[in-house]
């Protein structure tokens, strides 16, 4: 290779695991270049719910779900679906979703999952100190709502597993309990749990821009490139961009959905998928959300951003091709005005981002197995940011040659 130009690390992705193990790097004394194709926080780190989940410890995968299969390609507008120009296409992924529910994939998944929760909840607290940025973060807690017994019944084994994985929780059994905590919910929910533990930041986009301005005010840099392949030897990684080349002694491949094609380009390749989601935002409004509600059986949330109020969620496996079907936005927010009666929206903006996700829910935190000079950190599905610290730190362990500080064996790039 003509190594015209060296850097030391670079990163590719300006989203907010990018940008958290750019900034991580930094910290410990590397020279940092962060690349993306549209800058930071400019897909689908900007339009999520703004929760750190740590309490998500569940894969999506469980056993059992593969019953609900056909449901997914009868309702294209449900809280989980496959659009049926897609479901081809998506057969191999689904593959390997149907073996990663099996009890024995199920539970280790479970429990890497859960270990990397417990990280992330101790590294976001130390990344909020050290950039100083406990003003943008809520301790609001967050509501799980069931209607009726029966749902609620059946939410507790999983709540059993949370218990047994240190989350804290109450348990509440009446309307009266509930609105306690949350005035203005239909009394059609009758059960909740809330998680006082839980964390939101003030607006995900801007957290990520935050960072990302700690990161330049303390000398790294930030480039809008597009990368188009990566090529390697002994000494260096070439990364190629229009009619350019750059060199670098490590690469962080962070691109989130986009991650697999740079590793292709080099000969790997991944099972990854993009959860879509939807949501829409009223930038102001009247209705006083006192915490996270989540409506998990509909497959959305309500929560604060800013000023205002973000109404979100559902999966779409529908790749990056596929258009948007805002129409699952419009039934999200009509469901959200059925179940808080008092919630008047107006004027809000729909979006619709690409949530890169693994048959097991777990990310690919590892070094490529053609060459260590290649990092992978992406595939975290909907926990991209409640995941960013705690991916930041044992990518920064690899990088550095350190020991991770939890065992990286099931979030291996050779694990399917």
């Amino acid at each position: 290779m003509n190594k015209t130009t060296s850097h030391d690390v670079v990163v590719i992705g300006a989203g907010i695991i990018g940008i958290s193990i750019a900034l991580k790097l930094q910290s410990e004394g590397r020279q940092v270049l962060v690349l993306d194709r549209k800058g930071v926080a400019a897909e689908t780190s900007s339009g999520n719910a703004g929760a750190f989940a740590f309490a998500d410890i569940i894969p999506l995968a469980t056993p059992g779900i593969m019953r609900k299969a056909p449901k997914w390609l009868i309702d294209p507008l449900g809280p989980l679906a496959i659009p049926p120009a897609y479901a081809l296409k998506i057969l191999p992924w689904m593959l390997k979703f149907w073996r990663a529910s099996w009890k024995d994939r199920y539970q280790a998944s479970l429990s890497a999952q859960a270990n990397l929760m417990a990280l992330s909840k101790e590294a976001l607290a130390r990344q909020v100190a050290a950039v100083n940025g406990e003003a943008m973060i809520r301790h609001e807690g967050q509501l799980q709502l069931y209607e009726g017994e029966e749902e609620f019944n059946a939410s507790l084994a999983g709540w059993l597993v949370r218990q047994e994985h240190g989350v804290e929780f109450d348990l509440l059994t009446s309307p009266e309990a509930i609105a306690k905590i949350q005035a203005g919910i239909h009394p059609r929910f009758t059960h909740a749990a809330f998680t006082p533990k839980w964390k939101n930041v003030c607006d995900p986009a801007e957290w990520t821009q935050y960072l990302a301005q700690v990161f330049s005010n303390l000398g790294g840099e930030i480039q809008t490139v597009s990368i188009q392949s990566l090529d390697y030897e002994d000494d260096a990684v070439e990364l190629t961009f229009e009619d350019n080349e750059l060199y670098t002694n490590q690469v962080i491949i962070a691109a989130g959905a986009w991650s697999n094609i740079l590793a292709q380009s080099i000969g790997d390749n991944f099972p990854l998928e993009t959860e879509r989601g939807y949501n829409t935002t009223f930038p102001v409004t009247d209705f006083d959300l006192k915490t996270h509600l989540t409506f998990g059986n509909h497959g959305f949330v309500v929560t604060k951003i800013g000023d205002g109020v973000r109404v979100g969620g559902a999966v779409e496996l529908g790749g990056l091709e596929l258009k948007p079907n805002f129409k699952r936005a419009d039934v999200l927010l009509k469901k959200a005005c059925q179940f808080l009666p008092d919630l008047k929206p107006t004027k809000g903006k729909q979006w619709m981002g690409f949530r890169p996700s693994m048959p097991d829910s777990l990310p690919v935190i590892d070094f490529s197995p053609k060459s260590k000079r290649i990092i992978y950190a992406f595939g975290h599905g909907h926990l991209g940011l409640t995941q960013s610290a705690g991916t930041a730190e044992l990518v920064a362990a690899l990088a550095n040659g350190k020991e991770p500080d939890i065992a990286l064996d099931a979030f291996s790039a050779s694990r399917f």
